[in-house]
């Protein structure tokens, strides 16, 4: 029996569709419109091609959106300027540099200039921090997708043994923390973890994150498992996730696509923390 398809596209339709709501409300009760503005450095094809989404989700649910481009020779200190003065605009809830920066650039540097309270990416280190002991604070974009879409299966993450294949600042390592805060049991695996297959398949619920296509395939399984699909490479000029779908989905119990499980998600969830951000900016 094939497994159930967590429609990310679906979920994230649903969830802007509240936050259009939300900010109608926003503006009739304040008068404050959600702005998002986003910096980018270079021109960088993946980066434009994920900054235009950004824009376009913007424009759909009534966030006013702005972009900076600057140029690939940038200065550190221009940047870092340029981050100072959108700190201090009252117009500009979220603020996101667009990642990779150009390598004389430095990413720390640039994350850490960002005021904790724009930052809507969830990466500087005092939100990061607050995700750590539990208090309230902007969660990261795909993690909180994540656990959306586990949720959105009607089960119970208390509980349930999760693991995660990957240790990434962005991904895995917050996605631990946050499923650890819904109680489950975490494991957490990588490059160096011996047995992958053996500890993997006995996952409740199957986070993968690695970043290597198509590496996941039934073995790796529990009878029943969640699985989320969080990687995203491009193979013959097609988009291919971590897991192989045509296997896997005929042992887990709930599986994301890609595309269009995770990714639109990320996006959605950037939205809910500008909105969020609005909301606090009184």
């Amino acid at each position: 029996m094939a497994a159930n398809i967590i429609d990310g596209k679906a979920i994230a339709d649903r969830i802007r569709q509240s936050l259009k709501d939300d900010i109608q409300r926003l503006n009739a009760k304040k008068g404050i419109v959600p702005g998002l503005t986003v910096i980018l450095v270079g021109k960088d094809p993946a980066s434009q091609v994920y900054v235009r989404n950004k824009e376009r989700a913007c424009m759909e649910v009534g966030i006013r959106s702005k972009v900076i481009y600057m140029d690939q020779g940038v200065s550190q200190d221009d940047l870092l300027q340029e981050i100072y003065r959108l700190n201090q605009d009252k117009e500009t809830h979220g603020i996101l540099v667009q990642l990779p920066l150009p390598s004389h650039i430095d990413e720390a540097a640039v994350i850490n200039a960002i005021d904790p309270r724009k930052d809507v990416d969830g990466f500087h280190p005092i939100t990061v921090g607050k995700l750590f002991v539990g208090e309230s604070g902007f969660e990261p974009c795909t993690p909180k997708g994540i656990i959306t879409l586990i949720k959105e299966t009607g089960q119970d993450i208390s509980g349930k043994h999760a693991v995660i294949i990957g240790r990434s600042n962005i991904v895995g390592k917050p996605v631990s923390i946050m499923l650890l805060k819904e109680n489950a049991t975490v494991t957490i695996c990588h490059s160096k973890t011996s047995n992958l297959k053996d500890v993997a398949s006995r996952a409740d619920i199957l986070v993968v994150a690695m970043g290597q296509p198509e590496f996941i395939d039934d073995e790796y399984i529990k009878e029943g498992a969640i699985v989320i699909d969080v990687g995203t490479s491009r193979v013959d000029g097609k988009l291919k996730g971590d897991v192989v779908f045509d296997k896997v989905v005929h042992k887990a119990g709930w599986i994301t696509p890609v595309p269009g499980g995770v990714g639109p998600m990320t996006i959605t969830m950037l939205l809910k923390n500008t909105v969020q951000a609005a909301y606090q900016s009184e």
